[in-house]
């Protein structure tokens, strides 16, 4: 992005080429305090200063939008999210595209390469051959998805989760093959409570990028939250983990859930089998057998967890509890030991 910000110096010239000579002066004034705010990461004067340059212009007859669309941009890295999401909004409903043709040829005389418009590119090359050469034309890339990606990221922080969402859509119809949005849509109907169409989302991710490890986490983490699914869960949480050994954090949280979910419901667990043992006890004694059953399905995810990290309290904590259920008093006083040091360093 930085690239193209220096190259706008250049057009600038051109563009105000032919007005009157106030005009010309706030021009190059505005436009060198914006390149040389931006160039300074100073993004909350820089913002400003290019909507001062597209204005300017505006006022002149020349509706040149990339100014405002690098007045956004600098909004946004200014963490000015308001702003920049009524500029980046407009800029969509604009239509731009950032797509723009630059002319430029070598002046003969001076050796220097200068920028022209198009008229006057196509006049030096039909009548000026000897004066002008090296006629080149440069055409600069589509910025609209990244106009689209960029509101998206905005609305969700800022909470605006259905904007998000519908804007999300929007992009999606012009660019469908765009992995950011897809996952930010992902992102978007998970923090709207919108689930369902978030788990297909993700199986649809997936179906394109099969090796996407957090995608299978996301996955594994809304299909532990119905009993039904649990198994799929499990499968999901481990096919990340086989993608994502190298990330720590995905691993640890992965380990986490997996022991979660073998588990279940615990006390839910418990409550049923106390109100059972008084007048159903062979009832409560089933229970009782399948709560054993789902730890012991658990501990080898547990004693994974705690082998890739083994200075997790948590981890150490709910392996101590798995060895006391699973009825391992040694393992469940080694655990105990080591969660008494891990306690008195954490104070």
């Amino acid at each position: 992005m930085k690239k193209l910000i220096l190259g706008m110096a250049i057009v600038a010239s051109a563009l105000v080429f032919g007005q009157k000579e106030d005009v010309n002066a706030k021009l190059q004034v505005a436009n060198k305090a914006a390149m040389d705010a931006y160039s300074a990461k100073n993004y909350t004067v820089a913002g400003p200063k290019f909507l001062e340059v597209y204005n300017l212009l505006k006022t002149n007859g020349q509706d040149d939008k990339t100014y405002m669309y690098y007045g956004g941009l600098s909004y946004a890295l200014a963490n000015n999210n308001e702003e920049a999401i009524k500029i980046y909004k407009e800029l969509i409903n604009s239509g731009y595209t950032g797509v723009q043709t630059t002319y430029t040829a070598k002046d003969n005389k001076t050796g220097q390469v200068n920028p022209y418009d198009k008229s006057t590119w196509e006049l030096l090359k039909k009548s000026s051959p000897k004066e002008f050469s090296d006629f080149k034309t440069e055409q600069s890339p589509n910025v609209e998805p990244d106009l689209y990606e960029t509101l998206s990221t905005l609305l969700l922080n800022t909470k605006k989760h259905d904007e998000a969402i519908a804007i999300i859509e929007k992009g999606l119809a012009k660019y469908p093959n765009n992995a950011k949005l897809k996952e930010l849509q992902g992102t978007a109907l998970y923090a709207s409570g919108n689930t369902d169409k978030f788990m297909q989302n993700l199986k649809e991710q997936l179906a394109k990028n099969p090796n996407d490890a957090t995608n299978w986490y996301n996955l594994g983490v809304l299909q532990s939250k119905n009993p039904a699914t649990t198994n799929d869960a499990i499968a999901s949480f481990q096919k990340a983990l086989e993608l994502g050994s190298a990330d720590p954090k995905l691993s640890n949280n992965a380990y986490q859930n997996l022991v979660y979910t073998a588990i279940g419901d615990d006390a839910k667990a418990v409550e049923e089998i106390n109100a059972l043992r008084k007048t159903k006890p062979d009832d409560a004694t089933k229970l009782i057998e399948a709560r054993k059953e789902r730890f012991n399905k658990a501990l080898p995810y547990a004693e994974k967890w705690y082998q890739a990290n083994p200075t997790s309290l948590d981890a150490v904590s709910t392996l101590k509890d798995i060895y006391n259920i699973t009825k391992n008093p040694t393992k469940a006083a080694e655990m105990k030991a080591k969660e008494a040091e891990l306690s008195a360093k954490a104070k």
